[in-house]
This record gives C-alpha cells, structure tokens and sequence, in this order.
C-alpha cells in the first residue's frame, strides 16, 4: 500500500515522503491518526507541486545537514561502559546512549535516526553506526565503547 506521510514516522520515513507499508498497518494505524494519507494520483499530483516549492527553501536545510555529515563522519567517539572481565558488558548500548554521547559533543541527532546494527551491542570494541540527518543526507560515526577506569 502506497501512502504519503503527513509527519515523520520513526522507522518508515520522513514527512511528505512516498512510502510503502503494509495495508494493515496503513488502513489501521497511519491514516486513521492523521500521520498519513493515501497516494492517489491526484494525492500524487499535489506532493509533487508542494514538494517543488519546498525544493528552494530545503536547499539550505540539506546544506546544513551535509555540514552536520561531514562533522560527524570525521568524529571518533569513545564511549567508557562497564565491563566484565570476559569483555562483556553490564547492559548494552542502544541508540539512545549513542545519542547522549553525541550531545556531550554539542551535535544533537534524534535517537529515532540513529541506527545501530543489531539493534543494542553487548561487547566492546568498535562499531558503525548510521545516522539519517535529513531525507536526502546520512553519515556514518563511528564509535568504540572503553571500558571505564576504575
């Protein structure tokens, strides 16, 4: 089922974007809440005039989210966690942690934007997270999680 969002959804896209999703959850969830409507041709029609007024005042949005980009693929972040002598952690890091340390760098991302592979991490070491800025705009960042001095 092709639908158009009214808002930015958390794991199906951004708002005034053109998405597939499943009919159940669009006829029961999206429409009903007013999050999305259904893309008809003439539904169509009108995102794409919209769209094009919006293409002149996005352009310094996605500017600025290309400058975000680039500072955060160039950043090393070091997360200290607790660890277990076998290197394992107590708890895991999720999306949220990354955005918490994100912010102690002055960058604030949502943490429906970031993207962790396999959802949370329970080991230290270093991993890549992929960060979604703007429609058109993600990076990379990369982290490794220390284990805290005592």
């Amino acid at each position: 089922m092709e639908i158009i969002l009214k808002e930015n959804v958390a794991n199906i896209g951004f708002k005034d974007e053109l998405v597939s999703v499943k009919a159940g959850y669009g006829r029961n969830f999206l429409i009903p809440t007013g999050k999305a409507v259904l893309a008809t041709e003439s539904a169509k029609k009108v995102l794409a005039e919209n769209l094009k007024q919006k293409a002149f005042k996005e352009k310094s949005v996605i500017d600025d989210a290309e400058k975000l980009a680039s500072k955060i693929s160039k950043l090393e972040l070091m997360i200290p966690v607790k660890v277990g002598p076998d290197g394992k952690l107590f708890g895991s890091i999720s999306n949220s942690d990354v955005a918490k340390n994100l912010l102690t760098n002055k960058i604030e991302v949502e943490k429906e934007n970031i993207s962790i592979p396999g959802k949370s991490i329970k080991r230290i070491g270093k991993y890549q997270a992929s960060i979604r800025l703007h429609r058109e705009v993600s990076t990379q960042l990369n982290f490794e999680l220390q284990a805290e001095k005592k």
